[in-house]
């Protein structure tokens, strides 16, 4: 029995990231040959293998964030290409199916983070403060 972690196997985490390790020396070579990837670093921020171990979510962000959606089409028309060259880097039984994926959550946390610094977010914070020091000079 293998113990859960948010609701994934340690083994299926593992294998992830086995795999994203080997993507990532992949990429940095950069021997795929395409206009769209030549000369771009692209960043491998996860890879969420399914229970079956057939299928693999690469998520990925280029750096500098420029033609993100390009670069996600080209690695996924060079999805063979690629996995012939993790083969030989991680060792399974059989190497899952690769579906190349733009990772927002970097873009999520910057939204959030705009969110937090607005001025009606402050003004709310220091209306919570003033709320809060009243109540402890009541007691």
């Amino acid at each position: 029995m293998s113990l859960k972690k948010g609701g994934r196997s340690v083994r299926l985490l593992r294998v992830g990231e086995n795999i994203r390790h080997a993507l990532s020396g992949i990429l940095a070579r950069d021997d795929i040959r395409d206009a769209e990837l030549t000369g771009r670093a692209i960043t491998v921020t996860a890879v969420n293998v399914s229970p079956d171990l057939r299928h693999a979510d690469v998520f990925v962000v280029p750096m500098l964030g420029d033609a993100a959606q390009d670069v996600v089409y080209a690695l996924s028309r060079h999805a063979s290409y690629v996995r012939g060259q993790l083969a030989p880097l991680v060792h399974m039984k059989y190497l899952p199916q690769l579906h190349f994926k733009l990772d927002e959550s970097f873009g999520e946390g910057d939204r959030i983070e705009a969110l937090l610094r607005s001025d009606k977010v402050r003004r709310d914070l220091e209306n919570s403060e003033d709320v809060l020091d009243s109540s402890e000079e009541d007691r």
